[in-house]
C-alpha cells in the first residue's frame, strides 16, 4: 500500500512545505495537507508530522496555542492508536504543550537564536525513527531555534535516559538542554520530538550542497521499519 503522511499546517508554520517536499522525496508519495482548523485526520496515515515554525507567532509560549487547535485532539488519538507522530521544532514544542512527550522547551541559553548545522549522537536505534542508523553515531542536521533549550524535572530525565526514551543527544554545546537532549520519544517509541531539523538535510549523498542526508536517512528508516512491521 502506498506510504500516507500528513503535515499539519498551523498559522505561523514555516516548514511546513519543507516537510511535505522532504517527505515526497524519500517516499516517492506525496503529503497530505491538513490545516489545524480541521476537525478530522485523513484515513489510514502512516506519519503524521508537525513541522518547524512560529506557531501563533510563538505568543503565551512556544507550540501552547496550536496545542489547542481542534486538529490536535485527531492527532493525540491517532497517537493514543499507535500512528507515529514526528514534531520538529516548533513541532516538538507543540508535543510536549500536548503533552504526548514530557518537559518543556524554554528559551536558549544566552538568548540567542541558534541557527546552524550541529553534530548529534544517536542514543536509542531501537525505534522505528532511528533502527537505520548506529548505536554511538554521530549525524549532522541543522538546527534554527530560539526556545529549543530542553527541560525536565531530574526524576523525569532519569526516568526517559532510564527507559532509552532519549534519541538524539547533542554532541556540542547548543541551547543548554538538559542532559544535551535533542530529541525525545514516548513511552512506546511511536512519536518523537526532535529540535534539528531532518528535512534540511534530505540531498543525496552523492550531493550534499544543502546540508548533507543524514535527514534523509531518518525518514527512510520510518519508511523501512514501517515496510517491515
Amino acid at each position: 500500500m502506498a506510504f500516507r503522511a500528513a503535515v499539519i499546517t498551523f498559522p505561523g508554520s514555516n516548514c511546513d512545505r519543507d516537510m511535505a517536499t522532504a517527505l515526497e522525496a524519500v517516499s516517492g508519495q506525496p503529503a497530505i495537507r491538513v490545516w489545524h482548523g480541521d476537525a478530522d485526520l485523513p484515513e489510514r496515515l502512516d506519519l503524521i508530522a508537525l513541522p518547524g515554525g512560529f506557531s501563533y507567532g510563538d505568543y503565551l509560549r512556544s507550540g501552547a496555542m496550536a496545542a489547542t487547535s481542534p486538529i490536535m485532539r485527531a492527532v493525540i488519538a491517532a497517537a493514543d492508536r499507535g500512528v507515529p507522530v514526528l514534531g520538529v521544532c516548533n513541532g516538538f514544542q507543540v508535543l510536549t504543550e500536548a503533552r504526548l512527550l514530557p518537559g518543556a522547551l524554554l528559551r536558549n541559553a544566552g538568548q540567542r537564536f541558534v541557527c546552524r548545522t550541529v553534530s548529534l549522537t544517536v542514543c536509542n536505534t531501537d525505534t522505528l525513527f532511528t533502527a537505520g542508523f548506529s548505536a554511538g553515531e554521530t549525524i549532522r542536521i541543522p538546527v534554527a531555534h530560539h526556545d529549543g533549550n530542553y527541560f525536565a524535572d531530574a526524576d523525569t530525565l532519569d526516568r526517559l535516559e532510564g527507559e532509552g526514551r532519549v534519541a538524539f543527544r547533542y554532541a556540542e554545546a547548543c541551547n543548554g538542554s538538559a542532559r544535551d537532549i535533542a530529541g525525545v520519544l514516548s513511552a512506546n517509541g511511536r512519536v518523537l520530538g526532535m529540535m534539528p531539523h531532518p528535512e534540511r538535510a534530505i540531498e543525496p549523498a552523492a550531493v550534499p550542497a544543502l546540508g548533507g542526508a543524514d535527514g534523509r536517512r531518518l525518514f527512510a528508516n520510518i519508511l523501512a521499519s514501517l515496510a517491515n512491521a
